[in-house]
């Protein structure tokens, strides 16, 4: 699985929809980093990761739990106001100790604001408005929808978004819209049901301009 670890400091924890964003962010980052392809170092661990499910995990840390977790070898991506560093990917019982004493639960946040509409042309990932899941589920899930995003494009077109520094929405549309969503082809993540929530769930769909 792919470890992700997002800062939550008590007194400055981040908005929710940028944690959404720059955990999308960071599964991009590392499936374009040059150490993910061909003969780098965590390119066949990559590629085992992504042949089998690919699941992702969320913990949350603060103070000197996230200095040691970013002593790891891993990559730090930064939102508006949320830190988020991703692992190359470990076996379920393989995590490093100092992230497997990391808690799962607690990544409760909020918006301050609504979100703004996204700008024309950024990909947008369609979380499902029908399904509730903490901020954490919901990270791992943005992540899958990029990913499925990724997946689909031509090596010109990801090389675009990459160049661009991934810039990606997360919002949640209207159930109305939702259902055209859902049913318009484009790339779709139906959750496994390991946690929160249930087997076969339709939590986001992948809108990238060059996938319409």
């Amino acid at each position: 699985m792919l470890p992700l670890v997002v800062r939550i400091e008590r007194a400055a924890p981040p908005a929710r929809t940028d944690a959404l964003e720059t955990a999308a962010r960071a599964v991009l980052v590392v499936l374009s980093d040059e150490r993910s392809l061909g003969d780098g170092e965590w390119a066949q661990a990559m590629r085992d990761w992504q042949d089998a499910r690919i699941r992702k995990v969320v913990r949350r840390a603060r103070g000197g739990e996230w200095r040691k977790a970013e002593a790891l070898p891993g990559i730090t991506v930064t939102g508006k106001s949320a830190e988020v560093r991703v692992f190359p990917p470990v076996p379920l019982d393989g995590w490093p100790k100092e992230l497997a004493k990391l808690q799962v639960s607690g990544t409760d946040l909020d918006d301050p604001e609504p979100p703004v509409d996204a700008d024309p042309g950024v990909p947008v990932l369609w979380m499902s408005p029908d399904v509730d899941m903490s901020a954490g589920k919901a990270m791992a899930q943005a992540g899958h929808g990029a990913q499925l995003a990724w997946w689909e494009l031509s090596e010109e077109e990801r090389a675009g978004w990459r160049d661009a520094g991934f810039p990606v929405a997360v919002r949640t549309p209207g159930r109305d819209r939702w259902r055209e969503l859902v049913g318009s082809g484009l790339p779709l993540v139906r959750d496994a049901g390991f946690t929160e929530i249930a087997p076969g769930s339709c939590t986001v769909v992948a809108d990238h301009p060059a996938l319409r």
